[in-house]
């Protein structure tokens, strides 16, 4: 039976960047994931903001545009709101190809990816310390520690006696190549319960494609999420006519913020698994390449020393401390279900207070807290995927 250090489930950014981290400490690690290519089930728009533009190393050739204009449409669509920064605030990635490249980064530094290979549930060892671990179709094997990147609604953070994700809105996206890209790159959010309970509507693109996408609360979708993105899309602004296949994303979010317990003796939790996502905006990429460096730390330093005083370094109580503030403007947007309410917040966001407060949430450096994590004075990682 094969033996290995550290299993990695879900080869998503989150996944592959951890693996990465700790592979290059000279410990065995193996990523699996059910699907046979890390094109397929593309469940985000791939949208970075800037503070993850400026801290990692990002490939330039699959980045689109910079972009500095953002557009808040209320119900009405009437009289947006156009929120300009002096700095480029997103760009759109071309995401399987991001996934690739942190996939080839991850096997130079000696972790092995292994698609088409589903986790399908582990059980703690007679002795040693070590997890029996099925994987469907292959034979099982043993492991110290699991990482659980698998996603809103974990399998391994079940298996592990982890915390589990309660609050989530569920998103759908259409994404098609566009033969005029917009001259201005804009962002172009609509506020509307009607369409997006609980979140918005959006439309950007990243130069070559265009990403048109709703979210909200489930419960609240009573059309469903699918045909409330049809009806979105047949008029939703700053589009073009499609040019060639259409591609459809879609999945949960977790708005709930980072989850209080992350880790224990067996593994942790990064990405959408752990909670990573700002509550507010849930915007999941920034989160989960800073709290996978701390797991990556954590995750050598306990495997190195047996002590399980490293875990509690990985703490999600911690972090959840450090943007309350946001936390509680999430239930404050949860509750905007009337679509006079939001046509009234729009309209208080157009004063000179309101748009500064809009600013700092599109354009502000506080979605997600740095986390340093460094073991003997140094960081493992940086950059991040170069």
């Amino acid at each position: 039976m094969e033996t290995i250090d550290v299993l990695v489930v879900g080869a998503g950014l989150a996944g592959l960047h951890t693996a990465r981290l700790i592979a290059r400490q000279g410990l065995s690690v193996v990523v699996v994931d059910k699907r046979r290519s890390l094109a397929a089930g593309v469940r985000t728009t791939g949208i970075f903001v800037r503070r993850t533009l400026e801290d990692f190393d990002l490939p330039e050739h699959l980045l689109g545009p910079g972009v500095r204009d953002v557009v808040l449409y209320p119900p009405s669509r009437r009289e947006p709101i156009r929120l300009t920064s002096d700095r480029v605030e997103y760009r759109v990635a071309d995401m399987p190809g991001v996934y690739e490249h942190a996939r080839r980064q991850a096997e130079a530094a000696g972790a092995r990816v292994r698609l088409g290979m589903r986790y399908d549930g582990s059980v703690r060892g007679p002795v040693g310390g070590w997890r029996l671990v099925r994987l469907a179709g292959h034979e099982p094997v043993r492991v110290r520690f699991i990482v659980g990147a698998d996603g809103a609604r974990s399998r391994v953070a079940r298996d592990l006696g982890l915390d589990v994700n309660r609050r989530l809105l569920v998103g759908a996206e259409i994404v098609h190549a566009v033969d005029a890209p917009a001259s201005v790159p804009t962002f172009h959010c609509v506020l509307d319960p009607r369409v997006a309970p609980g979140y918005l509507g959006w439309v950007i693109e990243d130069g070559r494609h265009a990403h048109i996408g709703v979210a909200g609360y489930p419960r609240a979708m009573r059309k469903g999420v699918r045909h409330l993105l049809d009806d979105f899309a047949a008029d939703a602004p700053g589009t073009h006519a499609p040019v060639g296949p259409v591609e459809r994303r879609g999945g949960p979010i977790p708005v709930g913020g980072v989850l209080r317990r992350l880790a224990g003796p067996d593994g942790l939790l990064v990405g959408d698994a752990a909670g990573a996502v700002s509550p507010l905006t849930a915007g999941g990429l920034d989160p989960c390449l800073r709290l996978s460096e701390l797991a990556a730390v954590v995750t050598v330093a306990y495997l190195r020393t047996g002590d399980a005083r490293e875990l509690r370094r990985y703490d999600g109580g911690t972090l959840r401390s450090r943007f309350r503030g946001r936390l509680l403007l999430r239930r404050a947007f949860a509750g905007l279900t009337s679509p006079a309410l939001v046509e009234a917040a729009v309209a208080a966001m157009r004063g000179r207070a309101g748009r500064a407060a809009a600013a700092r949430v599109l354009f502000g450096d506080g979605s997600f807290p740095d986390v340093e994590p460094t073991t003997g004075g140094r960081t493992l990682s940086r950059p991040a995927t170069g």
